[in-house]
């Protein structure tokens, strides 16, 4: 974990940058994070909690709110930490390649295989291997990836032989790979081997504590690149730094501090020298889809299958029941109308839920 003195030199602030930082120009990745808003300090403190174990660790969030950050830094916290960290963009591996690179592969394997190659699973042995943007990789290689991670083996292409490997996998995507999921574009059984520890990266937007002490960090970095002497920002500045939406989140804050950098006179940044997007924040609220009630059903089930109850099927069954009875207003044809079943079959289950009993007493706990 670095530090840094923010824009008036107080108290140094949690602060995760990329490796060569100053490289990535042309990158859509965040290339620092800090932890200064209340949010991203309780994220900091999930972080630290599941680091040292080698769960496997599924990170979602925007573009550019620093996914590949926070994976740097699960690693470094972890067992692991004198391992290799090796990053895959699943996103750029074409269909046709992308085995050999995961996997690699032997020689005369396919055509223009000129001598054996190990594949990203292989060099991270010890390690971290990250998925960025797994949620692009092709359904033929999630069949592959999913029985890699249950037998803990590779096998190259043109080879017959399995090799051992030891790797911790974290994830990441921008997308909602539960929809994905849903529309038969990602697997459901490698979702949840991946899903066991789940980081949720807020945007920037909604972690408003931490746009101030970024925006510090940019500018010493690249007054420091320019060779500049002090610059400050003027209040205007600040001030609209702050009510911004940043829908390209932490990339989209460093690129407007380079450019207010190279603009603004008398080492003062006034509001005008931001040159801001006008894109809409996309809603991170869920689709429609999301919120239907066969949705919601599903999800709530999920929440009950989850603490394990012996009598789990008796308990949704008379909780079925029971909130069809009230909705009917306890009037039993019409409750049985409404789920589809006969009267004499209803009534059996409403004296074997014990719901004939007092009805008075069932209202009052409604």
């Amino acid at each position: 974990m670095l530090s840094y003195s923010n824009c008036s030199d107080s108290e140094p602030l949690p602060l995760i940058t990329l490796p060569n930082a100053q490289t990535l120009t042309t990158s859509i990745r965040a290339t620092a994070l800090v932890f200064e808003d209340p949010k991203s300090l309780e994220l900091l403190a999930y972080i630290r909690n599941i680091a040292p174990s080698d769960a496997n660790v599924l990170i979602m969030g925007e573009t550019g709110t620093g996914k590949e950050l926070i994976a740097r830094h699960v690693h470094a916290l972890s067992k692991r930490q004198q391992g290799p960290f090796i990053a895959v963009n699943c996103g750029a591996l074409t269909e046709q390649l992308a085995e050999s690179e995961l996997f690699g592969h032997e020689k005369g394997a396919f055509t223009g295989a000129l001598s054996s190659k190990i594949g990203w699973f292989e060099a991270a042995n010890g390690g971290t291997l990250f998925l960025d943007e797994i949620g692009d990789l092709p359904l033929s290689l999630q069949v592959k990836l999913l029985r890699v991670l249950q037998e803990r083996e590779v096998v190259r292409l043109g080879s017959r032989k399995a090799i051992p490997i030891n790797v911790r996998i974290i994830a990441a995507t921008n997308v909602r790979l539960e929809e994905a999921v849903a529309a038969g574009r990602f697997r459901e059984d490698l979702f949840y081997r991946l899903h066991v520890a789940k980081l949720s990266l807020l945007p920037l937007r909604e972690r408003k504590g931490d746009i101030m002490p970024l925006a510090c960090y940019f500018l010493q970095e690249y007054r420091r690149r320019l060779k500049l002497t002090t610059v400050n920002l003027s209040s205007s500045a600040k001030q609209k730094l702050l009510q911004h939406a940043w829908p390209g989140n932490i990339r989209e804050l460093e690129n407007a501090i380079h450019y207010a950098l190279l603009v603004c006179h008398h080492n003062l940044i006034q509001a005008e020298d931001f040159q801001l997007t006008t894109l809409q924040v996309v809603s991170t609220t869920p689709p429609i889809n999301q919120t239907q009630p066969e949705n919601l059903l599903s999800q709530a089930l999920t929440q009950l299958y989850d603490t394990p109850n012996p009598e789990l099927y008796d308990f949704i069954e008379n909780t079925v029941i029971k909130t069809a009875y009230e909705y009917c207003h306890y009037n039993q044809v019409q409750t049985a109308q409404l789920l589809g079943i006969s009267r004499n079959i209803l009534r059996a289950r409403l004296i074997k839920a014990n719901l004939l009993q007092n009805r008075k007493l069932i209202a009052q706990q409604i």
